[in-house]
């Protein structure tokens, strides 16, 4: 394997871990405002993920690192045409993340909803915009022969790509409400388990008409579709599961399998993409591959020593963190939010 590939597995695996780790912190943040009946509940919610959401959003920060120095012409050409989007992205986690801080700090019944409305927005936003940015790469995006990409509204924002953005919210919402399921006692913990089923259909719902609309929105069956198409069988295989494991409350297994549908969509993308960085809708000769994109050889065998080193450490405080905190978060704890 070229160093090239291993770079681009890489940035894979942790856009991948991102979605797992954070799919269920957004999820959370939505079921504040879906789940939660009073402040009480809130507070319970928040303090599921407060010790974990700001060591979970790491994995994003390293992705996009890794992106920019080990594929420089995708990072430039990405972001040239991502502007909004990415600004949107970065303002509705800078502002869950305040939320989060700021919320109990004064004892004002506007100040508190005011803040519980920063972390419900700011947990929407990112997994859409992750969602419409991976679904319209592999849709293709106007790219000229020297890089440079051309998106108007339209190309970013459209069926296929709002479907994308809109499959990932629900499963970022259903994976937080099997993870409420898992963390939480009482009657939270059995509203969790409901809501969840409740979810269950229009989730599914949404990953069908996703997996239906990449086969005529995009090329990526027809060039990946030996691999693609076991692992959406595979999705569906789980889902069906999930709904019994639900009904039985199977908390563990359920929370499992949520995430590993998760990880299997986010996944697909990257197959889909290989060899390619970038889609060029206007012509395939336009098409960026890792092999262009690719950063010097030098610097990409300097990353991979510096990778192997920290992780290992990465993946240790990662497990660390969740075993400290594994107890059930329960309306007797000291809340700290």
């Amino acid at each position: 394997m070229l160093l090239s590939e291993l770079w681009f597995l890489l940035i894979g695996v942790l856009f991948v871990g991102f979605m797992f780790l954070e799919g269920f912190d957004f999820g959370v943040g939505m079921s504040t405002r879906f789940l939660a009946k009073n402040d009480l509940d809130r507070r319970m919610l928040i303090q599921t993920i407060g010790p974990t959401w700001a060591a979970n959003e790491v994995w994003l920060v390293t992705a996009v690192g890794a992106m920019f120095a080990a594929f420089p012409h995708w990072y430039a050409t990405l972001l040239s045409g991502y502007y909004m989007p990415v600004i949107v992205l970065l303002l509705a986690l800078i502002a869950r993340g305040v939320s989060f801080e700021f919320r109990d700090r004064v004892e004002s019944e506007k100040w508190v909803k005011t803040w519980d409305w920063s972390i419900f927005i700011g947990s929407i936003f990112p997994p859409f915009i992750l969602g419409l940015t991976f679904a319209s790469l592999i849709k293709g995006l106007p790219i000229d022969a020297d890089m440079n990409m051309y998106a108007g509204f339209f190309d970013i924002v459209n069926t296929y790509t709002v479907v994308g953005g809109l499959t990932f919210v629900a499963l970022s919402y259903l994976h937080g409400l099997t993870f409420i399921s898992l963390k939480t006692d009482g009657s939270l913990r059995t509203r969790a388990r409901k809501e969840a089923q409740k979810w269950y259909a229009i989730t599914g719902g949404l990953v069908f008409w996703f997996v239906i609309l990449t086969v005529f929105y995009t090329e990526a069956f027809s060039a990946k579709g030996p691999i693609l198409i076991p692992l959406y069988i595979l999705v569906g295989i789980l889902y069906g599961a999930l709904m019994l494991l639900l009904r039985n409350k199977k908390e563990g297994f359920s929370f499992t399998v949520t995430g590993i549908i998760l990880i299997m969509i986010t996944a697909s993308f990257f197959i889909a993409l290989f060899p390619n960085v970038m889609i060029s809708s206007l012509d395939i000769a336009h098409n960026i591959t890792i092999y262009e994109a690719v950063s010097g050889d030098y610097s990409l065998r300097i990353m991979t020593i510096v990778a192997a080193t920290m992780i290992p450490v990465v993946l240790g405080y990662t497990f660390w963190t969740y075993y400290v905190f594994r107890k059930r978060v329960s309306k007797k704890e000291n809340l700290n939010y």
